[in-house]
């Protein structure tokens, strides 16, 4: 189970409580700030881990007002034709950085797919479903968890489909 006892997020707490085997990895936070895409591959380093494993949580509004999750590997973009397709809507647009910790409880850089305020319909990107292992943010900067995707994937009712720039 989790290795840091000391320090638990809320994601940790509700896999622990869900039954869901998982890996807690903590990092050093960057001093600088970074671009979304240098901030994962950063983060993938620190972790030793292959860009492909690493996954960023986006947050989306559809053409309707829906809020809809993606989650994505680190070092790729979220296309948005693809993702309004995945989703059924006519168009999605990421939201403010600002809109963030409201919509969601989380902050930029620490944004879980699992534990949000609300569960918002979530879909990762098709390529999840070849990693043995996917680390996401546990919810706060400087914490990850890795855990086996189809469990993820279960448990906050995520769906695969490919969302990203080719």
């Amino acid at each position: 189970m989790a290795k840091h006892k000391e320090e638990k997020t809320n994601v940790m707490r509700i896999l622990d409580q869900k039954k869901i085997p998982y890996t807690a990895h903590t990092y050093e936070e960057s001093e600088s700030p970074l671009g979304d895409r240098e901030y994962g591959l950063q983060i993938a380093e620190k972790l030793g881990q292959t860009v492909e494993q690493v996954y960023k949580t986006l947050v989306a509004r559809g053409g309707s007002g829906q809020i809809y999750v993606f989650c994505i590997p680190v070092a790729e973009n979220l296309d948005l034709k693809k993702a309004a397709k995945a989703v059924g809507e006519k168009s999605v647009e990421l939201t403010a950085v600002k809109e963030l910790l409201a919509l969601t409880g989380y902050v930029r850089g620490g944004c879980s797919p699992v534990g949000m305020k609300k569960q918002y319909p979530t879909v990762f990107h098709s390529a999840v479903e070849n990693c043995p292992q996917v680390f996401v943010s546990a919810g706060k900067i400087g914490y990850q968890i890795e855990a086996e995707p189809r469990a993820l994937l279960n448990l906050i009712g995520a769906e695969t489909a490919d969302v990203i720039v080719n």
